[in-house]
């Protein structure tokens, strides 16, 4: 491993936009309802810089509806729900993805997710794809959400790492911002979602990586 990193004993991993591509999939269950009320379908490129932010980024492309606004938890109920019955249709993890925690875990690193992503779909969804990971946090787990640390904090605990030993990888401004407040290293996936009009140097991560297999790189792995 590279002397940089040479104390690294864990990476963390966001789901949706690092791991794994489900755009379509969220965007399949935004589309049905809009066509379900008369309205037509929008494209995926629309849906996609959003995937992120999940049923907030759907509803707010297909309905420009927003959290604490009329009609808007009714909505997310029904998209939740629909979403729920379609999340294994076409989502698969990035291209390199299932190589690269193949060798991280040849190398001894332990590696787990940290998600937004509510239990009830995170937990099914990364045993369905067969991750493997070590450790899955949901966005309900310990009743914070990134960009608080608390997820990221468990993850480490649940892995019995210490934070300054993890390596905490995303493809949104608030997975570095709950990394540094973890007190953990971060990286961004520039392959993600990453949000509309992001400039991701701004964040100030610690390494930014163009495709999966540069976090091997970087880390002195390949």
């Amino acid at each position: 491993m590279a002397p940089r990193w040479a104390h690294l004993r864990a990476v963390l991993f966001d789901l949706d936009g690092t791991l794994i591509d489900s755009a379509a999939d969220l965007a399949r269950a935004a589309n049905t309802m809009r066509v379900e009320r008369g309205l037509a379908p929008l494209p995926l490129a629309q849906y996609r810089p959003h995937g992120g932010s999940g049923a907030r980024g759907m509803l707010g492309q297909a309905f420009a509806v927003a959290p604490g606004q009329p009609g808007y938890d009714a909505l997310k109920r029904e998209f939740l729900d629909r979403y729920e019955g379609l999340m294994y249709d076409s989502t698969q993890p990035f291209p390199g993805i299932v190589a690269e925690l193949a060798a991280l875990a040849e190398a001894g690193l332990a590696w787990g997710i940290v998600t937004n992503k509510a239990e009830r779909f995170a937990l099914p969804l990364t045993a369905a794809l067969r991750l493997g990971a070590a450790v899955v946090v949901g966005g309900d787990t310990t009743g914070h959400a990134k960009p608080h640390p608390a997820p990221l904090l468990e993850a480490a605990r649940r892995l019995d790492v210490a934070p300054q030993a993890c390596l905490y990888v995303g493809d949104d401004e608030r997975d570095v911002m709950a990394g540094r407040a973890a007190g953990m290293a971060t990286a961004v996936a520039a392959w993600g979602y990453l949000g509309p009009q992001a400039r991701y140097a701004d964040w100030h991560a610690d390494l930014e990586l163009n495709v999966p297999g540069d976090l091997l790189k970087r880390l002195g792995l390949a």
